[in-house]
């Protein structure tokens, strides 16, 4: 496995267990009400376990699954998938801040730095997909 993947899937498990324990909070609270404001943290795991983990976790294992080039770069360029595992969790963070800290600008520039992960790793990846010519 590419090292990248190692990286994608370990962050990934990082974000599972992060959205599994806020998603316990939660699950806490409605059994025996802590406090009404632990509802807050509903969107921290919908973050964590969906893009954090879901996303996270499938661009990793297609970026070790899809076709390999023959040669001395099987993967093309990874800068574009390094760029994406950055991106990705920058945007991650930004969005955990905004809901954190009620600050509106992080969520839009964390959605943003996502968005621009996932086009990040569809340039970097693509030619695998379908080579050019065919």
């Amino acid at each position: 496995m590419p090292r990248l993947s190692v990286y994608f899937v370990r962050a990934s498990m990082i974000n599972l267990i992060l959205g599994f324990t806020f998603g316990g909070f939660l699950l806490a609270n409605k059994g025996i009400l802590i406090s009404p404001s632990i509802w807050a943290l509903l969107p921290i795991h919908i973050e964590f376990t969906f893009i954090g983990w879901m996303i996270q976790l499938a661009l990793g294992i297609a970026f070790w699954i899809l076709p390999r080039f023959s040669g001395e770069h099987p993967r093309g360029n990874e800068n574009w998938s390094w760029g994406t595992f950055v991106l990705l969790n920058t945007g991650i963070i930004f969005i955990i801040l905004q809901s954190l800290f009620e600050v509106q600008w992080l969520s839009f520039t964390g959605r943003v730095f996502e968005v621009l992960a996932l086009t990040a790793f569809v340039i970097g990846n693509w030619r695998r997909v379908k080579p050019l010519g065919a």
